[in-house]
């Protein structure tokens, strides 16, 4: 059985077990998390929501909250000599292992 949860303005396909990189959630480790808005629950047969599947939840633990690596952004205006600007940027990040979907 699979589901397909909305959280972050993103959406992911989990199974049981998964461990999945979302948005940074404002949880601690070892919480609880309980998705409410599932799109779509897959088995044997397709459920799909219009937009969400009313009384589908995921459950959820979270391992851990973190930063992604580093990337740099190099901005610049060509032919002039002075506007260059150069910045990192490091994604805070939830990651969850998917314990049960109840549909």
């Amino acid at each position: 059985m699979y589901a397909v949860i909305e959280t972050g303005g993103k959406q992911y396909q989990v199974k049981e077990g998964d461990e999945i990189f979302i948005e940074k959630l404002d949880v601690q480790s070892d919480d609880t998390v309980t998705f409410d808005k599932v799109v779509a629950v897959g088995g044997d047969t397709l459920n799909v929501g219009a937009p969400y599947v009313s009384g589908a939840t995921v459950e959820a633990k979270v391992i851990k909250n973190g930063k992604a690596k580093k990337i740099t952004v190099f901005t610049y205006k060509p032919k002039k000599g002075s506007s260059h600007r150069k910045i990192g940027h490091r994604q805070p990040y939830t990651k969850v292992r998917i314990d049960a979907i109840k549909a």
